[in-house]
Protein backbone atom coordinates (compact mmCIF):
# COMPACT_ATOMS: atom_id res chain seq x y z
CA UNK A 1 0.00 0.00 0.00
CA UNK A 2 1.47 3.32 -1.07
CA UNK A 3 1.25 6.48 1.03
CA UNK A 4 0.28 8.39 -2.12
CA UNK A 5 -2.59 6.04 -3.04
CA UNK A 6 -6.35 6.16 -2.58
CA UNK A 7 -6.10 2.92 -0.59
CA UNK A 8 -3.98 4.64 2.06
CA UNK A 9 -6.25 7.70 2.14
CA UNK A 10 -9.08 5.31 3.11
CA UNK A 11 -6.97 3.03 5.32
CA UNK A 12 -5.38 5.65 7.59
CA UNK A 13 -8.56 7.35 8.93
CA UNK A 14 -10.17 3.96 9.63
CA UNK A 15 -7.18 2.75 11.65
CA UNK A 16 -6.91 6.13 13.39
CA UNK A 17 -10.56 6.07 14.51
CA UNK A 18 -10.41 2.45 15.66
CA UNK A 19 -7.18 3.11 17.54
CA UNK A 20 -8.47 6.08 19.54
CA UNK A 21 -12.15 5.20 19.93
CA UNK A 22 -12.29 1.38 20.02
CA UNK A 23 -8.88 0.06 21.11
CA UNK A 24 -8.19 2.82 23.64
CA UNK A 25 -8.87 0.73 26.74
CA UNK A 26 -5.22 -0.32 27.22
CA UNK A 27 -1.95 -0.56 25.35
CA UNK A 28 -2.40 -4.25 24.53
CA UNK A 29 -5.57 -3.55 22.57
CA UNK A 30 -3.82 -0.70 20.79
CA UNK A 31 -0.88 -2.95 19.93
CA UNK A 32 -3.12 -5.70 18.58
CA UNK A 33 -4.87 -3.19 16.34
CA UNK A 34 -1.56 -1.75 15.12
CA UNK A 35 -0.27 -5.25 14.38
CA UNK A 36 -3.38 -6.21 12.40
CA UNK A 37 -3.27 -2.88 10.55
CA UNK A 38 0.43 -3.33 9.79
CA UNK A 39 -0.11 -6.81 8.37
CA UNK A 40 -3.03 -5.55 6.25
CA UNK A 41 -0.87 -2.63 5.06
CA UNK A 42 1.97 -4.97 4.02
CA UNK A 43 -0.26 -7.81 2.81
CA UNK A 44 -1.99 -5.40 0.44
CA UNK A 45 1.14 -5.66 -1.68
CA UNK A 46 1.63 -9.46 -1.43
CA UNK A 47 0.22 -11.38 1.53
CA UNK A 48 2.60 -14.31 1.00
CA UNK A 49 5.57 -12.30 2.28
CA UNK A 50 3.86 -11.72 5.61
CA UNK A 51 5.29 -15.11 6.56
CA UNK A 52 8.82 -13.66 6.32
CA UNK A 53 8.01 -10.85 8.74
CA UNK A 54 6.26 -13.24 11.12
CA UNK A 55 9.19 -15.69 10.93
CA UNK A 56 11.72 -12.93 11.70
CA UNK A 57 9.57 -11.71 14.57
CA UNK A 58 9.22 -15.16 16.15
CA UNK A 59 12.89 -16.06 15.64
CA UNK A 60 14.39 -12.91 17.12
CA UNK A 61 11.84 -12.73 19.92
CA UNK A 62 12.80 -16.24 21.06
CA UNK A 63 16.51 -15.64 20.55
CA UNK A 64 16.30 -12.47 22.64
CA UNK A 65 14.79 -14.37 25.55
CA UNK A 66 17.33 -17.16 25.16
CA UNK A 67 20.22 -14.67 25.11
CA UNK A 68 19.05 -13.14 28.39
CA UNK A 69 19.13 -16.54 30.09
CA UNK A 70 22.39 -17.82 28.64
CA UNK A 71 25.60 -16.96 30.51
CA UNK A 72 28.25 -18.87 28.54
CA UNK A 73 29.94 -16.54 26.06
CA UNK A 74 30.36 -19.22 23.39
CA UNK A 75 26.66 -20.13 23.44
CA UNK A 76 25.65 -16.47 23.40
CA UNK A 77 27.80 -15.98 20.29
CA UNK A 78 26.11 -19.01 18.71
CA UNK A 79 22.67 -17.56 19.38
CA UNK A 80 23.67 -14.21 17.85
CA UNK A 81 25.17 -16.05 14.88
CA UNK A 82 21.84 -17.86 14.32
CA UNK A 83 20.05 -14.49 14.24
CA UNK A 84 22.57 -12.93 11.87
CA UNK A 85 22.73 -15.97 9.59
CA UNK A 86 18.95 -16.41 9.43
CA UNK A 87 18.12 -12.77 8.79
CA UNK A 88 20.95 -12.05 6.36
CA UNK A 89 20.39 -15.44 4.75
CA UNK A 90 16.81 -14.55 3.87
CA UNK A 91 17.90 -11.11 2.71
CA UNK A 92 20.65 -12.66 0.58
CA UNK A 93 18.32 -15.25 -0.96
CA UNK A 94 15.65 -12.80 -2.04
CA UNK A 95 17.84 -9.83 -2.89
CA UNK A 96 21.22 -11.16 -4.03
CA UNK A 97 20.88 -14.79 -5.16
CA UNK A 98 20.63 -14.09 -8.90
CA UNK A 99 23.31 -11.39 -8.66
CA UNK A 100 25.86 -13.84 -7.28
CA UNK A 101 24.85 -16.59 -9.73
CA UNK A 102 25.11 -14.25 -12.72
CA UNK A 103 28.54 -12.98 -11.67
CA UNK A 104 29.76 -16.49 -10.84
CA UNK A 105 28.83 -17.61 -14.36
CA UNK A 106 30.43 -14.49 -15.87
CA UNK A 107 33.77 -15.35 -14.24
CA UNK A 108 33.72 -18.83 -15.81
CA UNK A 109 32.68 -17.36 -19.17
CA UNK A 110 35.64 -14.97 -19.01
CA UNK A 111 37.98 -17.98 -18.86
CA UNK A 112 36.19 -19.72 -21.72
CA UNK A 113 34.00 -22.08 -19.68
CA UNK A 114 30.33 -22.02 -20.71
CA UNK A 115 27.87 -23.12 -18.06
CA UNK A 116 24.19 -23.64 -18.70
CA UNK A 117 22.02 -22.27 -15.94
CA UNK A 118 18.67 -20.75 -15.15
CA UNK A 119 18.12 -17.92 -12.70
CA UNK A 120 15.21 -18.13 -10.33
CA UNK A 121 12.19 -15.88 -10.68
CA UNK A 122 12.55 -14.36 -7.21
CA UNK A 123 10.34 -11.46 -6.18
CA UNK A 124 12.03 -9.00 -3.85
CA UNK A 125 9.82 -8.45 -0.78
CA UNK A 126 9.47 -4.71 -0.23
CA UNK A 127 11.02 -3.44 2.96
CA UNK A 128 13.05 -6.58 3.67
CA UNK A 129 16.31 -4.61 3.96
CA UNK A 130 14.72 -2.30 6.52
CA UNK A 131 13.01 -4.71 8.88
CA UNK A 132 15.94 -7.14 8.66
CA UNK A 133 18.30 -4.49 9.99
CA UNK A 134 15.75 -3.50 12.62
CA UNK A 135 15.47 -7.02 14.06
CA UNK A 136 19.24 -7.53 13.83
CA UNK A 137 19.84 -4.43 15.93
CA UNK A 138 17.52 -5.88 18.59
CA UNK A 139 19.34 -9.21 18.99
CA UNK A 140 22.73 -7.48 18.80
CA UNK A 141 21.81 -5.03 21.55
CA UNK A 142 20.47 -7.87 23.72
CA UNK A 143 23.71 -9.79 23.10
CA UNK A 144 25.74 -6.71 24.11
CA UNK A 145 23.55 -6.39 27.22
CA UNK A 146 22.55 -2.89 26.21
CA UNK A 147 18.88 -3.89 26.10
CA UNK A 148 16.64 -6.09 28.20
CA UNK A 149 14.74 -8.54 25.94
CA UNK A 150 10.99 -8.14 25.79
CA UNK A 151 8.59 -10.86 26.88
CA UNK A 152 5.68 -9.20 25.11
CA UNK A 153 5.47 -10.88 21.70
CA UNK A 154 2.73 -8.58 20.39
CA UNK A 155 4.69 -5.46 21.29
CA UNK A 156 7.80 -6.91 19.65
CA UNK A 157 5.86 -7.84 16.51
CA UNK A 158 4.54 -4.28 16.27
CA UNK A 159 8.11 -3.00 16.63
CA UNK A 160 9.14 -5.15 13.65
CA UNK A 161 6.09 -4.49 11.45
CA UNK A 162 4.90 -0.99 12.47
CA UNK A 163 3.27 0.07 9.22
CA UNK A 164 4.34 3.76 8.92
CA UNK A 165 8.02 2.82 8.70
CA UNK A 166 7.83 -0.83 7.67
CA UNK A 167 8.81 -0.68 4.01
CA UNK A 168 11.27 2.23 3.84
CA UNK A 169 12.25 3.22 7.35
CA UNK A 170 13.46 5.03 9.34
CA UNK A 171 15.34 1.99 10.65
CA UNK A 172 14.47 2.21 14.32
CA UNK A 173 16.37 0.84 17.31
CA UNK A 174 14.46 -1.32 19.76
CA UNK A 175 15.83 0.77 22.62
CA UNK A 176 14.01 3.82 21.31
CA UNK A 177 10.88 2.39 19.69
CA UNK A 178 9.97 -0.78 21.60
CA UNK A 179 9.33 0.88 25.01
CA UNK A 180 6.70 3.07 23.33
CA UNK A 181 4.55 -0.03 22.84
CA UNK A 182 4.61 -0.89 26.55
CA UNK A 183 2.26 1.86 27.63
CA UNK A 184 -1.22 3.09 26.78
CA UNK A 185 -1.29 6.09 24.47
CA UNK A 186 -3.47 9.08 25.18
CA UNK A 187 -4.48 11.37 22.37
CA UNK A 188 -2.28 14.46 22.06
CA UNK A 189 -3.79 17.10 19.79
CA UNK A 190 -0.51 19.01 19.48
CA UNK A 191 1.35 15.88 18.40
CA UNK A 192 -1.45 14.96 15.98
CA UNK A 193 -1.27 18.41 14.35
CA UNK A 194 2.49 18.05 14.08
CA UNK A 195 1.95 14.69 12.41
CA UNK A 196 -0.53 16.09 9.89
CA UNK A 197 1.86 18.91 9.03
CA UNK A 198 4.67 16.42 8.37
CA UNK A 199 2.37 14.26 6.23
CA UNK A 200 1.33 17.25 4.10
CA UNK A 201 4.92 18.44 3.70
CA UNK A 202 6.06 14.91 2.84
CA UNK A 203 3.29 14.60 0.24
CA UNK A 204 4.40 17.90 -1.30
CA UNK A 205 7.98 16.64 -1.54
CA UNK A 206 6.87 13.38 -3.13
CA UNK A 207 3.99 14.36 -5.44
CA UNK A 208 5.15 17.82 -6.50
CA UNK A 209 8.95 17.80 -6.30
CA UNK A 210 10.04 14.17 -6.70
CA UNK A 211 7.43 12.99 -9.21
CA UNK A 212 7.77 16.12 -11.35
CA UNK A 213 11.57 15.84 -11.42
CA UNK A 214 11.20 12.15 -12.27
CA UNK A 215 9.53 12.99 -15.60
CA UNK A 216 12.65 14.75 -16.85
CA UNK A 217 15.26 12.65 -15.05
CA UNK A 218 13.79 9.45 -16.55
CA UNK A 219 13.66 10.92 -20.03
CA UNK A 220 17.19 12.32 -19.92
CA UNK A 221 18.80 9.21 -18.42
CA UNK A 222 17.04 6.97 -20.96
CA UNK A 223 18.31 9.08 -23.91
CA UNK A 224 21.60 10.36 -22.52
CA UNK A 225 23.52 9.39 -25.70
CA UNK A 226 21.74 12.15 -27.60
CA UNK A 227 21.81 14.85 -24.93
CA UNK A 228 24.20 17.77 -24.63
CA UNK A 229 26.17 18.62 -21.49
CA UNK A 230 23.77 21.20 -20.06
CA UNK A 231 20.83 18.84 -20.43
CA UNK A 232 22.78 15.99 -18.81
CA UNK A 233 23.74 18.26 -15.92
CA UNK A 234 20.11 19.21 -15.36
CA UNK A 235 19.09 15.56 -15.64
CA UNK A 236 21.52 14.65 -12.85
CA UNK A 237 20.34 17.59 -10.71
CA UNK A 238 16.70 16.63 -11.25
CA UNK A 239 17.45 13.08 -10.15
CA UNK A 240 19.22 14.45 -7.06
CA UNK A 241 16.02 16.29 -6.12
CA UNK A 242 13.85 13.36 -7.19
CA UNK A 243 15.55 10.93 -4.81
CA UNK A 244 15.71 13.52 -2.02
CA UNK A 245 12.06 14.56 -2.36
CA UNK A 246 10.99 10.93 -2.73
CA UNK A 247 12.88 9.44 0.21
CA UNK A 248 12.76 12.35 2.64
CA UNK A 249 9.10 12.79 1.71
CA UNK A 250 8.45 9.15 2.63
CA UNK A 251 10.27 9.64 5.94
CA UNK A 252 8.22 12.76 6.72
CA UNK A 253 4.97 10.91 6.02
CA UNK A 254 6.13 7.93 8.11
CA UNK A 255 7.14 10.12 11.06
CA UNK A 256 3.95 12.17 10.75
CA UNK A 257 1.70 9.11 10.54
CA UNK A 258 3.40 7.65 13.62
CA UNK A 259 2.69 10.83 15.56
CA UNK A 260 -1.03 10.37 14.84
CA UNK A 261 -0.78 7.18 16.91
CA UNK A 262 1.30 8.74 19.67
CA UNK A 263 4.56 7.14 18.49
CA UNK A 264 7.81 9.05 17.89
CA UNK A 265 10.26 7.98 15.18
CA UNK A 266 13.77 9.31 14.67
CA UNK A 267 14.47 12.04 12.16
CA UNK A 268 15.92 10.56 8.98
CA UNK A 269 16.93 13.64 6.94
CA UNK A 270 18.30 16.99 8.02
CA UNK A 271 18.55 19.14 4.89
CA UNK A 272 21.51 17.16 3.48
CA UNK A 273 21.96 19.37 0.41
CA UNK A 274 23.06 22.21 2.72
CA UNK A 275 26.05 20.13 3.84
CA UNK A 276 29.47 21.76 3.63
CA UNK A 277 31.40 18.50 3.19
CA UNK A 278 30.74 14.89 2.24
CA UNK A 279 31.21 13.86 5.88
CA UNK A 280 28.51 16.31 6.95
CA UNK A 281 26.28 15.07 4.11
CA UNK A 282 26.39 11.53 5.52
CA UNK A 283 25.47 12.84 8.95
CA UNK A 284 22.36 14.39 7.40
CA UNK A 285 21.28 11.86 4.74
CA UNK A 286 19.39 8.66 5.66
CA UNK A 287 20.49 9.16 9.25
CA UNK A 288 18.95 5.92 10.51
CA UNK A 289 21.01 3.81 8.08
CA UNK A 290 24.23 5.81 8.51
CA UNK A 291 24.08 5.49 12.30
CA UNK A 292 23.15 1.79 12.00
CA UNK A 293 26.30 1.08 9.99
CA UNK A 294 28.32 3.22 12.40
CA UNK A 295 27.13 1.34 15.50
CA UNK A 296 26.92 -2.22 14.17
CA UNK A 297 29.74 -2.35 11.61
CA UNK A 298 32.11 0.63 11.69
CA UNK A 299 32.75 0.68 15.45
CA UNK A 300 33.09 -3.14 15.73
CA UNK A 301 35.67 -2.97 12.92
CA UNK A 302 37.67 -0.56 15.01
CA UNK A 303 36.13 2.71 13.87
CA UNK A 304 38.60 5.56 13.88
CA UNK A 305 41.01 3.77 16.21
CA UNK A 306 44.31 2.40 14.97
CA UNK A 307 46.36 3.52 11.99
CA UNK A 308 45.12 5.71 9.16
CA UNK A 309 45.24 2.71 6.83
CA UNK A 310 42.88 0.81 9.11
CA UNK A 311 40.64 3.87 9.26
CA UNK A 312 40.55 4.05 5.46
CA UNK A 313 39.86 0.32 5.24
CA UNK A 314 36.91 0.69 7.59
CA UNK A 315 35.53 3.63 5.62
CA UNK A 316 35.69 1.67 2.35
CA UNK A 317 34.03 -1.36 3.95
CA UNK A 318 31.20 0.81 5.28
CA UNK A 319 30.53 2.56 1.99
CA UNK A 320 30.81 -0.60 -0.12
CA UNK A 321 28.42 -2.49 2.18
CA UNK A 322 26.10 0.53 2.16
CA UNK A 323 26.13 0.53 -1.63
CA UNK A 324 25.46 -3.21 -1.79
CA UNK A 325 22.64 -2.83 0.75
CA UNK A 326 20.87 -0.61 -1.75
CA UNK A 327 20.69 -3.21 -4.46
CA UNK A 328 22.16 -6.18 -6.32
CA UNK A 329 23.89 -4.17 -9.01
CA UNK A 330 27.49 -3.10 -9.53
CA UNK A 331 26.29 0.49 -9.97
CA UNK A 332 25.42 0.68 -6.26
CA UNK A 333 28.81 -0.72 -5.29
CA UNK A 334 30.50 1.83 -7.56
CA UNK A 335 28.41 4.55 -5.91
CA UNK A 336 29.62 3.36 -2.51
CA UNK A 337 33.26 3.22 -3.62
CA UNK A 338 33.03 6.73 -5.08
CA UNK A 339 31.68 8.10 -1.80
CA UNK A 340 34.51 6.35 0.05
CA UNK A 341 36.99 8.16 -2.21
CA UNK A 342 35.17 11.43 -1.49
CA UNK A 343 35.41 10.77 2.25
CA UNK A 344 39.06 9.63 2.41
CA UNK A 345 40.80 13.04 1.97
CA UNK A 346 38.71 14.44 4.83
CA UNK A 347 39.80 11.50 6.99
CA UNK A 348 43.47 11.93 6.11
CA UNK A 349 43.32 15.65 6.92
CA UNK A 350 41.32 15.02 10.12
CA UNK A 351 38.48 17.13 8.73
CA UNK A 352 35.80 14.42 8.78
CA UNK A 353 34.53 15.77 12.11
CA UNK A 354 34.37 19.35 10.88
CA UNK A 355 31.00 21.09 10.72
CA UNK A 356 29.53 19.21 13.66
CA UNK A 357 27.68 22.43 14.44
CA UNK A 358 24.60 22.60 12.24
CA UNK A 359 24.54 25.29 9.61
CA UNK A 360 21.08 26.33 10.82
CA UNK A 361 22.64 27.45 14.09
CA UNK A 362 24.67 30.07 12.27
CA UNK A 363 23.86 33.18 10.29
CA UNK A 364 21.10 33.58 7.74
CA UNK A 365 23.69 34.35 5.07
CA UNK A 366 26.70 32.17 4.30
CA UNK A 367 30.35 32.99 4.17
CA UNK A 368 32.04 32.38 0.82
CA UNK A 369 33.79 29.30 2.28
CA UNK A 370 30.48 27.79 3.42
CA UNK A 371 28.78 28.56 0.11
CA UNK A 372 31.67 27.04 -1.83
CA UNK A 373 31.57 23.94 0.40
CA UNK A 374 27.84 23.48 -0.17
CA UNK A 375 28.16 23.85 -3.96
CA UNK A 376 31.10 21.43 -4.22
CA UNK A 377 29.45 18.89 -1.92
CA UNK A 378 26.21 19.02 -3.88
CA UNK A 379 28.11 18.67 -7.18
CA UNK A 380 30.09 15.65 -5.96
CA UNK A 381 26.93 14.06 -4.55
CA UNK A 382 25.10 14.63 -7.83
CA UNK A 383 27.89 12.93 -9.80
CA UNK A 384 27.56 9.99 -7.40
CA UNK A 385 23.81 9.85 -8.01
CA UNK A 386 24.52 9.21 -11.71
CA UNK A 387 25.90 5.78 -10.76
CA UNK A 388 22.95 5.24 -8.43
CA UNK A 389 20.44 6.00 -11.20
CA UNK A 390 22.12 4.32 -14.17
CA UNK A 391 21.34 0.75 -15.25
CA UNK A 392 24.99 -0.22 -15.67
CA UNK A 393 28.41 1.17 -14.79
CA UNK A 394 29.06 1.63 -18.51
CA UNK A 395 25.96 3.82 -18.81
CA UNK A 396 27.09 5.88 -15.81
CA UNK A 397 30.60 6.39 -17.18
CA UNK A 398 29.33 7.34 -20.65
CA UNK A 399 26.82 9.74 -19.07
CA UNK A 400 29.61 11.41 -17.10
CA UNK A 401 31.91 11.45 -20.12
CA UNK A 402 29.29 13.24 -22.22
CA UNK A 403 28.57 15.58 -19.31
CA UNK A 404 32.21 16.71 -19.26
CA UNK A 405 32.53 17.20 -23.00
CA UNK A 406 31.03 20.66 -22.34
CA UNK A 407 28.88 20.37 -25.43
CA UNK A 408 26.10 22.85 -24.65
CA UNK A 409 24.80 23.75 -28.13
CA UNK A 410 23.05 26.70 -26.54
CA UNK A 411 19.82 24.77 -25.91
CA UNK A 412 17.96 22.63 -23.42
CA UNK A 413 16.93 19.66 -25.51
CA UNK A 414 14.31 18.24 -23.20
CA UNK A 415 12.06 21.31 -22.82
CA UNK A 416 9.43 19.91 -25.18
CA UNK A 417 9.23 16.47 -23.52
CA UNK A 418 6.54 17.14 -20.96
CA UNK A 419 4.61 19.81 -19.15
CA UNK A 420 5.95 23.04 -17.55
CA UNK A 421 9.64 22.35 -18.05
CA UNK A 422 10.80 25.97 -17.46
CA UNK A 423 8.48 26.20 -14.47
CA UNK A 424 10.09 23.10 -12.95
CA UNK A 425 13.39 24.96 -12.64
CA UNK A 426 11.58 27.73 -10.77
CA UNK A 427 9.75 25.16 -8.64
CA UNK A 428 12.96 23.38 -7.60
CA UNK A 429 14.65 26.73 -6.92
CA UNK A 430 11.69 27.83 -4.81
CA UNK A 431 11.79 24.54 -2.91
CA UNK A 432 15.48 25.10 -2.07
CA UNK A 433 14.70 28.64 -0.82
CA UNK A 434 11.85 27.36 1.36
CA UNK A 435 14.09 24.68 2.86
CA UNK A 436 16.80 27.25 3.55
CA UNK A 437 14.44 29.47 5.54
CA UNK A 438 12.93 26.54 7.49
CA UNK A 439 16.21 24.73 8.11
CA UNK A 440 15.81 25.08 11.89
CA UNK A 441 12.56 23.09 11.65
CA UNK A 442 11.31 19.85 10.09
CA UNK A 443 8.56 21.53 8.04
CA UNK A 444 7.37 25.05 7.13
CA UNK A 445 4.22 25.10 9.28
CA UNK A 446 5.63 26.90 12.30
CA UNK A 447 5.19 30.38 13.65
CA UNK A 448 2.60 32.77 12.25
CA UNK A 449 0.15 32.32 9.38
CA UNK A 450 0.05 28.52 9.71
CA UNK A 451 -3.34 28.31 7.99
CA UNK A 452 -2.13 30.44 5.09
CA UNK A 453 1.00 28.28 4.67
CA UNK A 454 -1.05 25.09 4.76
CA UNK A 455 -3.43 26.46 2.14
CA UNK A 456 -0.55 27.36 -0.17
CA UNK A 457 1.10 23.93 0.14
CA UNK A 458 -2.20 22.10 -0.37
CA UNK A 459 -2.92 24.25 -3.44
CA UNK A 460 0.58 23.45 -4.65
CA UNK A 461 -0.10 19.72 -4.30
CA UNK A 462 -3.44 20.02 -6.13
CA UNK A 463 -2.24 22.32 -8.93
CA UNK A 464 1.35 21.13 -9.42
CA UNK A 465 1.23 17.52 -8.25
CA UNK A 466 1.89 14.77 -10.75
CA UNK A 467 -1.32 12.74 -10.54
CA UNK A 468 -1.11 11.16 -14.00
CA UNK A 469 -0.02 7.92 -12.38
CA UNK A 470 0.80 6.75 -8.85
CA UNK A 471 4.58 6.43 -8.59
CA UNK A 472 6.20 4.01 -6.19
CA UNK A 473 8.66 5.40 -3.70
CA UNK A 474 12.22 4.78 -4.94
CA UNK A 475 13.35 3.06 -1.75
CA UNK A 476 10.62 0.42 -2.02
CA UNK A 477 13.03 -1.49 -4.28
CA UNK A 478 15.67 -1.62 -1.53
Amino acid sequence: MLFNSIDFVIFLPIVFLLYWFVANKNYKHQNILLLIASYIFYGNWDWRFLFLIIFSSILDFLLGIKLSKETKKSKRKTLLFISVLSNLGLLGLFKYFNFFIDNFISVFSFFGEQIEYNTLEIILPIGISFYTFQTLSYTTDVYRKKLEPTKDFIAFSVFVAFFPQLVAGPIERAKQLLPQFYKKKTFDLTKAKEGLHLIIWGMFKKIVIADSCAIYANEIFSKYENMNSLTLLLGAIYFAFQIYGDFSGYSDIAIGTSKLFGVDLMRNFKYPYFSRSIAEFWRRWHISLSTWFRDYLYIPLGGSKGSKWLNIRNVFIIFIVSGFWHGANWTFIAWGVLNAFYFTPLLLKNKNRAYLRDIEEGRLFLSFKEFYGIVITFFLTTIGWIFFRSNTITDALLYIKRLFTFNFNGSLQYLSIERYAPELMILVGGFVIIEWFIKKREHPFYGKFVGFKLTLILLGIILLGNFSNVNDFIYFQF
